[in-house]
């Protein structure tokens, strides 16, 4: 009895095998934030768009110490929509609000000093606090400019914030830095004073 024939039915198997699993390899390929083809803003909806340079050079993937986890996902669009979900409600009728982030910088961060056991782990401590800069322009219904600038955002307690809770979404922290932005920016009472 040889075993080339076992063997060479084997190969012929995972070959046959490997045919049809190939076009689902394509579509189940990991997204990063820095693809050529990721969006770099949300579709127009609303009275508040939200747009972002390239993340390459965010803070969060320039100086991370796993870069190759820093770009998986899908983060920043999802921090974008959370900034154009909270900020719409508390614009009064016609105004408008145009977002663009220029960086971010993650609360956490990969410590590969830790071993290969943690590679992908983000430890996330008070020396790590997120940072988002951003800049804005806010106009009326008119489309006079009521306010514009550059706001560098940073919230060094952010562990101590009760508020955040222990959830298990890993950007909580930014969601809430951007919350307090919007707050004072945008106060919710000047909604109801306008009425």
């Amino acid at each position: 009895m040889t075993l080339r024939t076992p063997i060479s039915g084997l190969l012929a198997i995972a070959l046959a095998c490997a045919g049809l699993l190939a076009p689902h390899a394509a579509a189940a390929r990991i997204r990063y934030v820095t693809d050529a083809d990721a969006p770099r803003s949300l579709p127009e909806q609303g009275p508040v768009s939200v747009s972002w340079d390239d993340p390459a050079g965010f803070t969060e993937i320039r100086y991370s110490h796993n870069r190759v986890e820093s770009r998986r996902g899908d983060w920043v669009a999802q921090l974008a929509r959370h900034l154009r979900d909270y900020a719409a409600p508390r614009l009064r009728a016609g105004e408008r609000l145009q977002i663009r982030i220029t960086d971010i910088d993650r609360a956490g961060d990969f410590e590969p000093w830790r071993g290969p056991d943690f590679y992908d782990t983000r430890f996330v401590r008070d020396i790590y606090p997120p940072r988002i800069t951003l800049a804005f322009t806010h106009t009326d219904a008119n489309g006079a400019v009521i306010d514009q600038g550059e706001r560098k955002l940073m919230d060094a307690g952010f562990l101590m914030d009760s508020t955040v809770g222990r959830g298990y979404d890993p950007l909580r922290f930014e969601k809430r830095l951007l919350e307090r932005w919007i707050a004072s920016e945008l106060p919710a009472d000047r909604r109801s004073a306008a009425r």
